[in-house]
């Protein structure tokens, strides 16, 4: 499993009062990519080291027959050390829950944006239907569906541009199609709510996205979101557009700092 480091401070040999930060990307890219990925959070690495995981089969990690947000739990455990900040985009979302509940003595803060653990808030109605079709749309891929087919379904299926079929977002879509559904991950939430870390949750408010993609991966994931920071005790920073991270880095960059900041000194 690989991680890229980013330390642009000064005097980045001492560690000083700052934690470092473990982030975690979702599905189709990878840690440093500036489309989906982290690329954009490259600035909040002047104060402190940021370390941007490259799940198993995808970036620079090696392949693996199928990824697994339990198993990038377990990666996500190891990168934290001795004690990290943590952040979790959609898939990576709900690897970073399950190592945040797994050893919160490690994790100092956790962000979540629009993490894809759909199953806490399954009673929630446009959440149960996502569930339903996304649980039938996996169980009908064809046997034959090669990477670029699936990149261009999953995008131009909701109105979406498809990326470049470059070979590191196809082998991305490889390992996406071959992933151990996160949506119906079961996580207790019960240790995030009595833990003595700050949590944030990140949405867009998806204005402006397609209609189909606000209405099929919009709707269920800020209805998630409030789900999860309602039994969490979470904050919850809602932003334009439908990437927060990379629409908004500006935004979303000053709110992590800001928790990062208030966690340390706290």
């Amino acid at each position: 499993m690989h991680a890229t480091v980013w330390d642009d401070r000064p005097n980045s040999g001492g560690s000083g009062s700052r934690w470092p930060v473990v982030l975690v990307h979702g599905i189709l890219t990878w840690g440093t990519d500036p489309r989906y990925g982290f690329a954009a959070q490259r600035p909040l690495a002047a104060r402190r080291r940021l370390l941007l995981m490259d799940r198993r089969g995808y970036g620079r990690s090696p392949d693996i027959a199928r990824s697994d947000w339990a198993v990038d739990a377990e990666d996500i455990v190891e990168l934290l050390g001795t004690g990290a900040h943590l952040v979790g985009h959609a898939y990576g979302g709900v690897g970073a829950l399950a190592a945040a509940v797994r050893r919160p003595d490690l994790v100092r803060s956790l962000t979540l944006i629009q993490p894809g653990a759909l199953r806490p808030a399954a009673r929630h109605p446009v959440v149960a239907e996502a569930l339903a079709r996304a649980r039938a749309a996996t169980a009908a891929l064809p046997p034959d569906l090669t990477p670029a087919d699936f990149l261009r379904g999953a995008t131009e299926s909701v109105g979406m541009e498809t990326p470049e079929a470059t070979p590191e977002r196809l082998r991305a879509a490889a390992t996406t199609m071959a992933e151990l559904p996160c949506w119906d991950a079961e996580i207790d939430l019960g240790p995030l709510a009595r833990a003595a870390f700050p949590q944030l949750l990140v949405s867009g408010d998806w204005e402006g996205a397609p209609e189909p993609y606000r209405t099929y991966a919009g709707l269920p994931l800020i209805a998630c979101a409030e789900e999860i920071a309602a039994a969490t005790g979470a904050a919850h920073l809602v932003v334009p557009g439908h990437y927060p991270h990379t629409q908004q880095p500006e935004r979303v960059n000053a709110a992590l700092e800001h928790l990062w900041e208030a966690a340390d000194q706290g």
